[in-house]
């Protein structure tokens, strides 16, 4: 038999290196001061109300995490390097057509749809190939290193950002991400590559505390009669969700307390973002997918709940709060992957994954809304913490109940008894 090379390696690498680009979401706090700035100046280059500034952000969220769904199964069925080209391509064009125009409603068509899909489209192509070429043993750690780009990338983009924004304006800067951006993308993409059919890593390991079952194979349709499946979604919901709603919140704290130098706690953030994604990944695949979300879930809600006692004058506590709410929040975006895989299969998991990362969706619109609306009512963001740490603790009483879902799918739908006619008796 022919000796089929690994390109693990390579394709781990690409996918790292499209999800640092794609990683342009997470820089929009800087994007969104440029706008508020002139806003406040009356300069009649952004004429949005203040209360409709993070409205492209909400829209690219929402866009990005259904995009998934499609876009998983255009990876599932064509290629990974396909899909990620359309999303390199959707990605630079929205950057580009909003560096022509500083309507409301341009920004909501190019960076709400056509980034958020390009995101949808990249974030689908780069984790699935990356895992089919090494054994379920290391499924957590690729995962993890993948996505770990995405969170990393406010790193390099944020004070990148800066820079061009200072010295060549906002919308010219939008153009220099575009055009950039849509290059590097493609270019990398030609590095994603499925292993053949049938393809088995050599030194495939069955791990007695890995959730992985590769028998399985799960349709879509068949996923969603699992009572997993909503579980899942029910937990990245809520962890998703509390982890985006107080990241908004510490770094609000943080630029009172540090002013100028706040940009450290977002950097920080950042990092333990992108370490959280590692650390959990290779965690899992020691301990198990369930395990690992419920001390996360856990530790999460301990560090939240802790912001009650946290002033913006006590930096060092800020700053080491928000690392740790950044790795926690990181941590989900490798173990929901890593689980959708071990509990469904590989088959399909693209558009499988992307019905569960729509929680991620979900989570993030409502979250920080709700969040929003308590601190506008109370005045405070304490109620905020204590409500997300409380519904952590839940996440983590579910992910304690699941467990790989029964070949068969365990919400079915209940067939109706054949009907059979009985004579009735004639009247007499």
């Amino acid at each position: 038999m022919e000796k089929i090379k690994n390109l693990g390696w390579r394709v781990t690498m690409a996918g790292l290196g499209i999800n640092l680009a794609l990683g342009i979401l997470y820089t929009w706090s800087i994007f969104k001061m440029s706008i508020k700035e002139s806003i406040v100046a009356g300069d009649g280059l952004f004429n949005w109300s203040l209360a409709s500034l993070n409205d492209p952000y909400a829209v690219c969220c929402l866009v990005f995490a259904f995009t998934m769904i499609f876009a998983g199964r255009v990876q599932d069925r064509l290629s990974p390097r396909i899909t990620a080209v359309i999303g390199g391509i959707l990605t630079g064009l929205g950057l580009i057509l909003i560096s022509f125009s500083t309507s409301w409603i341009s920004w909501i068509i190019g960076f709400g749809i056509f980034t958020g899909m390009g995101l949808g489209f990249g974030y689908a192509s780069a984790t699935p190939p990356a895992i089919k070429w090494f054994p379920s043993a290391k499924t957590g750690m690729i995962a993890g290193i993948v996505v770990a780009g995405f969170g990393l990338a406010s790193v390099y983009i944020a004070p990148l950002a800066i820079f061009l924004i200072d010295k060549f304006g906002l919308s010219q800067s939008m153009l220099i991400f575009g055009i950039a951006f849509l290059v590097i993308v493609s270019a990398l993409a030609q590095f994603l590559v499925n292993p053949p059919d049938g393809y088995v890593h050599p030194q495939t390991i069955q791990n007695k505390n890995s959730t992985a079952n590769t028998s399985i194979d799960f349709e879509p349709g068949k996923m969603l009669r699992t009572v997993t499946f909503y579980k899942l979604w029910i937990i990245f919901c809520i962890a998703s969700g509390a982890g985006l709603m107080i990241i908004g919140g510490v770094a609000g704290m943080a630029k009172h307390g540090m002013g100028h130098m706040a940009w450290v706690v977002v950097a920080l953030m950042a990092v333990g973002n992108a370490s959280g994604r590692v650390i959990a990944g290779i965690l899992s695949d020691r301990i198990g997918r369930a395990n690992t979300l419920f001390i996360m879930l856990i530790f999460q809600a301990i560090v939240i709940f802790s912001l009650l006692f946290i002033t913006p004058a006590q930096v060092m506590l800020l700053v080491i709060a928000a690392m740790l709410i950044g790795f926690n929040y990181g941590t989900n975006l490798s173990l929901f992957p890593s689980a959708t895989k071990d509990f469904f299969g590989l088959k399909n998991f693209g558009v499988n994954y992307g019905l569960v990362f729509s929680a991620w969706g979900v989570g993030g619109f409502i979250f920080p809304r709700v969040s929003q609306m308590i601190i506008a009512y109370t005045n405070t963001p304490r109620m905020a913490y204590i409500l997300a740490s409380g519904l952590l603790l839940v996440g983590a009483v579910v992910a304690l109940t699941t467990k790989a879902p029964a070949t068969e799918p365990v919400i079915k739908i209940e067939e109706q008894p054949e009907f059979i006619a009985t004579p009735v008796p004639e009247e007499t």
